[in-house]
């Protein structure tokens, strides 16, 4: 005869000695909560489904726009706003050398975007005349010369390349946090 150890209700967490092998609760009250707690996951893991089976393209491309700006925040926060050179405090933006609206194949392109102070950003409108005069100082003019070429390129995004982007940004985002 096997020995049933004492185990904690996955409900109300009282210790218990189950009358067989596999009841994770002490009570009915318990395995009712308990059904209704397995019935409300499975739920939501149906809904996550659905949503992500009714998500757009433009919805990839924000979700992708997160993670491309929190790796761009890692990377720059320790160079300075690269519009009038100063130090990035907590709070600071992504700015886009070419803007996403005019140029939305340079979106994603890492000598395009830069840590920038929400000052010259948001308020500033980017700050463009300084920028334009630092970005070639930072990335070197044969990057800068090249990103000028790629401006006029056409470069849309499938889905799957998307994700694959997502997945790159997100480790090099943890790769240089854990430096």
């Amino acid at each position: 005869m096997i020995k049933i150890k004492p185990r904690k209700c996955k409900v109300c967490s009282e210790v218990f000695t189950p009358t067989r092998q596999l009841v994770p609760v002490c009570s009915p009250k318990c395995a009712i909560a308990y059904a209704n707690k397995l019935k409300a996951n499975k739920q939501k893991k149906e809904d996550k489904i659905q949503r992500e089976k009714l998500k757009t393209h433009k919805d990839y491309l924000r979700e992708l726009q997160i993670i491309f700006n929190t790796y761009i925040r890692e990377r720059d926060k320790n160079k300075g706003c690269i519009s009038c050179g100063s130090v990035l405090n907590s709070k600071f933006d992504a700015g886009h050398y070419f803007s996403v609206g005019a140029y939305a194949n340079l979106r994603f392109n890492e000598n395009n975007v830069h840590g920038q102070c929400v000052a010259c950003n948001q308020h500033k409108h980017g700050n463009i005349a300084e920028y334009a005069i630092r970005l070639p100082e930072r990335i070197g003019f044969d990057k800068y010369n090249k990103l000028l070429q790629q401006r006029n390129e056409s470069n849309k995004l499938s889905i799957p390349d998307i994700e694959v982007l997502k997945i790159k940004y997100k480790e090099l985002t943890k790769i240089l946090k854990n430096e």
